[in-house]
């Protein structure tokens, strides 16, 4: 039953970016848990993720692991951190806008070091050894966002028409969207030439609404080790232990805009509630050389994460077809139907691309630096791996990452100024649009600002993120067995800020 949901799904996925009944197990889902950018601690946000060839930062081992080679002294890190984030959605003649704050653990790490000393430095090609441990958060998924506006040209009850065409037989079962259409009396059956068709009457006018709030995030467990060796060369390798937990709830509204109380629908609505966890397991090795003092430069390259994930969904349909029910002669004539369709559990692999970071850095003595990253990842290289009776799914849903998705190009600047206890920091990050159909979505910018005070064995950072980025979505998607109805897209443009605290202490 999940394969057919599934592949109802694609046929239109690359077309509507997502829609409004779709399982996770998509392309849009595949970018979704590719698609990241370091969050850790409060210094490293200030002064834009640009860490690669810095180092000394606990962030930097999600991102090269080798600035553990940076470390001097053990040290404990602590960030919690507020995400505060906006959407302006436009779709037909109306605009929309809507907000969410989260609460979240950045950062929770520390770094134990072996650093020589005395005749001991002298001696020892590795001037320092260090381990660390902790985690990192790298994706965040909180999000609100909702548009509304009138449609005269479909109506999102064709979806369960569409399925109730392409298998008849399933009209009275609520695991497809046939049974829900047909059991909630959105769907009738005129007669054996006309066959079934929708209770809603688009032409005459109809109100329609998505709102989708989305939760969680990815939080990267850290396991690291590196060292220092002979103040030139810095290596370390990092296993991250990623785990995901994305929540999302959808409902659809469309209500009769035609004034008109005895047309048999007054409106309905779709719910689904959808979610995802799992744990991945993945690799990061990493360089950084000191060409001089002033100068240094980096690289290191992530493998691609194995996750096995679940997805566990929910969905229902509340109806209301006035005086429908009693035309039919159904003892029940309450104008209001609900049917549940039965709880959804699937369990699968994804396997996410490779990365690889160049990172370049140069610093002006004990006044501060200047980094610079830059980020290939191949989004288009993503594959799921689902049960053998869904094979046919699976070969449908890669080659549908591969047309549409491609490289994406990141770039990280970054700088700190020290002016004693105190330094300023400010960052700006690029992140490429990954769809190749660029009207689809957009690349995202990220603005980023921090102080940090430092005493001797404390310390206490705070950093501000503002980014932007912007997408199109259809509510829905009609696909008939001959033709596909053109529905039309909204565009939602997103705002996220995230305010971090990071609270230090060297040992």
């Amino acid at each position: 039953m999940i394969r057919r949901i599934l592949l109802f799904t694609t046929i239109f996925i690359g077309a509507t970016g997502s829609a409004w009944y779709a399982t996770a197990q998509d392309e849009s889902d595949a970018l979704r848990y590719s698609y990241l950018s370091p969050q850790g601690t409060a210094r490293s946000i200030g002064f834009g993720g640009a860490l690669g060839a810095i180092g000394g930062d606990f962030t930097s081992l999600s991102v090269n692991p080798a600035g553990i080679g940076v470390y001097r002294s053990s040290e404990l890190t602590f960030t919690p951190s507020l995400k505060l984030n906006s959407s302006d959605a436009t779709y037909t003649a109306g605009a929309t806008s809507d907000n969410s704050t989260r609460f979240n653990i950045n950062n929770l790490g520390v770094v134990f070091t072996s650093a020589a000393e005395g005749r001991r430095y002298k001696k020892s090609k590795w001037k320092a050894v260090s381990f660390g441990i902790g985690i990192n958060r790298v994706a965040d998924f909180s999000n609100n966002y909702i548009y509304s506006g009138p449609n005269n040209t479909s109506s999102a009850s064709e979806v369960f028409l569409a399925d109730i065409i392409a298998n008849p037989g399933d009209f009275d079962n609520n695991n497809y969207f046939s049974g829900l259409g047909y059991n909630s009396y959105l769907l009738d059956y005129i007669n054996d030439t006309i066959g079934y068709t929708q209770v809603p009457n688009f032409t005459t006018g109809l109100n329609q609404s998505r709102s989708v709030q989305e939760r969680g995030g990815i939080t990267d467990v850290n396991i690291s080790f590196g060292g220092n060796y002979e103040e030139k060369l810095m290596l370390g390798a990092t296993i991250g232990i990623p785990s995901i937990r994305y929540l999302r709830d959808i409902t659809l509204r469309e209500e009769d805009a035609s004034g008109n109380p005895n047309n048999d629908f007054s409106y309905f609505e779709y719910k689904e509630s959808l979610k995802t966890t799992g744990t991945g397991i993945n690799l990061k090795l990493g360089f950084i050389y000191n060409f001089t003092k002033y100068f240094r430069a980096g690289a290191a390259i992530h493998t691609p994460t194995y996750y096995g994930l679940t997805d566990v969904q929910s969905r229902f349909v509340v109806s209301h077809t006035e005086g429908f029910k009693a035309y039919l002669g159904e003892n029940d004539i309450n104008p209001v139907t609900r049917v549940d369709a039965p709880l959804n559990e699937y369990q699968y692999s994804l396997i996410t691309p490779w990365r690889a970071v160049l990172s370049a850095a140069g610093i002006i003595g004990k006044y501060g630096f200047i980094s610079v990253d830059y980020e290939f990842v191949d989004y288009s290289s993503a594959r799921y791996y689902f049960d053998d009776i869904d094979s046919y799914y699976e070969s449908e849903v890669n080659n549908g990452i591969k047309t549409m998705y491609k490289g994406g190009h990141n770039l990280r600047i970054g700088g700190e100024a020290r002016f004693d206890m105190l330094m300023v920091r400010l960052g700006l990050g690029y992140y490429g649009n990954p769809y190749k159909n660029e009207a689809m979505g957009s690349s995202r910018m990220n603005y980023s600002a921090g102080v940090g005070v430092r005493f001797d064995n404390f310390f206490i950072d705070l950093g501000f993120n503002h980014s932007t980025s912007s997408f199109k979505e259809k509510p829905y998607a009609v696909v008939y067995p001959n033709e596909v109805i053109d529905v039309p897209s909204a565009t939602i443009n997103n705002s996220f800020n995230n305010v971090a605290l990071t609270f230090g202490v060297k040992f």
